[in-house]
């Protein structure tokens, strides 16, 4: 749905002053019918690669496709065309507040010079759709956050896009409200077949609706691929980063800060022991206590769910001589549980 072939983009650099650079090469696709989640820390340049798709930004070097239509092409008419089929819902709602719900959700009908009577019988059904048909009269002051954020989805869906862009649109928002709207955003994407990319920088929220995820960084896509592979094995330091408060077994900061990167006399390895597809329902603790022997702690525990699949993870600690940990590694070869060394303890 949305290709991005070579792109980057620069701020600035007139008078003889450097150019910022937001993005600085990027090469990616959004299939057609996802969710697609970007996320990367503040400033990485994930709201600049989103306004590309509508127009909104012009990119300074390479091309963006939206179903096949280069962006960077196009003049004025092309581009409000272009915007029709492409819906935006934002962080902070942009309702008018001088407007009720059925008549923020109507705008750009009326901007697009439909008549009435086409406007009232798709924008009453998109207000049923968010759950607000008692709020059709309502102004923006008496909902609460959750209720806007749904006026803005149906606004946003008011011109029947085929792309549903949404920037950091559960940010204001807090945890239950936030997946409500979640669950809303599955059942258009479902219902409507239509391709969702979002930007966000919590994780919750690319790990319960997206099957598609890439991670930016300075301006760059440093790793991408399906949620679950990328949150269960990332591979890019960023990824890492971005991931380790949110996915997984988590350990104390006291038992942390006295981890060594090399056993010695008398320590205890600390592994986490990762649980996803096969070795997911199997239960392969017990059988690593009856390779081992029984002098394994389990220090922490966590079960999960990425884009839909099951994942797990435990964090143990056994006897860190030579015997004992190749005891350990011939069983997880054989089993193929996958593993990360922590570190070394008393």
């Amino acid at each position: 749905m949305v290709a991005f072939e070579g792109v980057t983009k620069h701020f600035g650099g007139a008078n003889g002053q450097p150019a910022f650079t937001a993005l600085g090469g990027i090469d990616y696709a959004v299939p057609k019918g996802a969710i697609t989640g970007i996320i990367g820390r503040s400033g990485a340049g994930k709201s600049t690669l989103i306004r590309l798709v509508n127009g909104l930004e012009l990119p300074t070097s390479g091309k963006v496709l939206v179903d096949g239509v280069d962006v960077g092409a196009l003049d004025e008419a092309g581009l409000r065309t272009l915007r029709r089929s492409v819906g935006m819902i934002f962080q902070h709602f942009n309702l008018l507040s001088s407007r009720t719900v059925y008549d923020n959700v109507a705008l750009p009908l009326e901007i697009a010079g439909i008549d009435r009577k086409t406007i009232d019988a798709r924008v009453r059904p998109l207000i049923d759709l968010v759950g607000l048909s008692d709020k059709a009269g309502r102004y923006p002051a008496e909902l609460s956050g959750g209720q806007k954020q749904r006026v803005g989805i149906a606004r946003a869906l008011a011109t029947e896009p085929k792309l549903l862009l949404s920037d950091e649109a559960t940010s204001a928002l807090d945890p239950e409200t936030t997946q409500s709207i979640l669950e809303l955003l599955k059942t258009i994407n479902r219902d409507l077949d239509l391709t969702v990319l979002l930007i966000t920088h919590e994780m919750e929220v690319v790990k319960t609706i997206a099957s598609e995820v890439a991670v930016i960084d300075k301006g760059l896509i440093v790793e991408s691929g399906r949620t679950f592979d990328v949150f269960t094995r990332p591979r890019h330091e960023t990824t890492q980063a971005l991931l380790s408060a949110s996915i997984g077994a988590k350990l104390p900061e006291w038992i942390r800060s006295d981890l060594k990167a090399e056993p010695a006399a008398g320590d205890r390895a600390l592994v986490r022991l990762i649980f996803f597809g096969e070795t997911a329902f199997q239960p392969l603790t017990a059988r690593l206590v009856a390779e081992i022997g029984p002098d394994v702690n389990i220090l922490a525990g966590a079960i999960d769910e990425i884009a839909g699949e099951p994942f797990g993870s435990l964090v143990v600690s056994y006897p860190a001589d030579p015997v004992t940990l190749e005891r350990a590694n011939r069983f997880y070869q054989q089993t193929g549980l996958a593993t990360e060394v922590l570190g070394y303890g008393a």
